[in-house]
């Protein structure tokens, strides 16, 4: 008489389930409970819980080449002898259901799921690609009570070679600020998602909006920091004046200073308002406390941001208040070279040279002497 092998594991499950364990004794068999949690950005996080089998096996005997398309991990949707299922694909793990939970919505290999907890399970194929299906029920023991018809999403996904992995494992790779790639690894086998949180920035916006209503909103600072984010990103630019905004004008707690002024003509600037952006750099180099370095770096951030002219301008009132003082005579040399005056651009780079406080900047300058003679940009 052939044994069930699958259908008695799942029995002994349960019954242990059922009767209970003593809570601080180890769990038995070579399944062990595991959880792993990432987030994409600051804000969206997704976590797969599951039951980790070895390769090795309840047997001691090493399976190796006999877990993908055996009866340990089969292929296609099968009828497991137990549950109400008769067309049942992978658990994607061992004993209860593997799931996996989203706290926003997000694209699965670019199909949207929204936020949630799904029972996780994997149709493999002989041939072809692998299925990664999502189910509504994620409280049913394994797929032995799988449906079709409570399926959420399915996704075509292709599994790769991979150096041997003792313990089935879920591990996040390739992380980005917007995405990632889950892959459940085992033996030699790699079985990729990927998952995109589209639309992230607007995330953060709503993160904002909320939080500068509690005590988060009484720091001038930080409405600047949120502009300045938005500004990096080159993402809703209306609403990153905005908040550099409200930290200047907001009643009590309002602040202007060099830091907003200047990141409000950043933000003016992106928006194509150079009269208005001028207006706020001036007002800057006028706040109380903006020396000379800070104008400096002022300059160099406006042409790295592809905006020379203003550079220049900047450069140059730092030159015309600090009279020549280190580093405005280097503002100069940048500035210059910036809109392809290269021979005024060498003498100030010249008298810079000379005045270089230390070996850094004489190195630094010396270059600088040697591709402005060959009228070649600095910056």
């Amino acid at each position: 008489m052939k044994t069930n092998f699958t259908l008695i594991l799942v029995l002994l499950s349960l019954q242990a389930t059922l009767l209970g364990q003593v809570s601080f004794l180890p769990p038995s068999g070579d399944n062990q409970k595991c959880s792993v949690t990432q987030n994409i950005g600051s804000l969206v996080s997704i976590t797969v819980d599951y039951h980790s089998p070895d390769v090795t096996g309840p047997d001691g005997q090493d399976r190796t080449g006999q877990i993908w398309g055996t009866p340990v991990a089969h292929y296609g949707m099968i009828d497991q002898g137990f549950g109400t299922s008769k067309a049942a694909p992978w658990r994607a793990g061992a004993n209860e259901c593997t799931t996996i939970t989203f706290s926003h919505d997000v694209l699965i290999e670019g199909k949207p799921i929204q936020a949630g907890t799904y029972g996780l399970f994997l149709m493999l194929a002989e041939n072809g690609p692998w299925t990664w299906i999502f189910s509504s029920n994620s409280t049913a023991w394994g797929s032995f009570f799988y449906d079709e018809k409570e399926d959420v999403l399915r996704v075509n996904t292709t599994p790769m070679d991979h150096p041997h992995t003792e313990w089935l494992t879920y591990t996040f790779t390739d992380r980005k600020p917007e995405s990632a790639v889950l892959e459940l690894q085992w033996e030699l086998k790699s079985i990729p998602m990927h998952i995109t949180v589209p639309h992230m920035n607007d995330l953060y916006i709503a993160r904002c909006d909320k939080e500068f209503q509690s005590a988060t909103g009484f720091t001038a600072a930080n409405f600047t920091a949120a502009a300045n984010y938005l500004l990096d990103q080159n993402y809703n630019l209306p609403k990153a004046l905005e908040y550099v905004n409200m930290g200047m004008d907001y009643p009590f707690f309002g602040r202007t200073d060099f830091a907003s002024l200047t990141t409000k003509a950043r933000i003016l600037l992106q928006m194509d308002q150079p009269q208005e952006a001028m207006q706020s750099i001036e007002k800057a180099i006028d706040m109380p406390g903006a020396d000379a370095g800070q104008i400096h770096q002022l300059g160099r951030s406006l042409i790295g941001s592809k905006h020379p002219q203003e550079g220049l301008q900047v450069f140059t009132l730092n030159y015309e208040k600090y009279k020549g003082a280190w580093p405005t005579k280097v503002g100069m040399a940048r500035g210059l070279s910036a809109v392809g005056r290269y021979d005024d651009a060498l003498k100030f780079a010249k008298e810079a040279l000379a005045e270089a406080p230390d070996q850094i900047n004489k190195d630094s300058l010396t270059s600088m002497v040697e591709k402005l003679k060959a009228h070649m940009d600095i910056n």
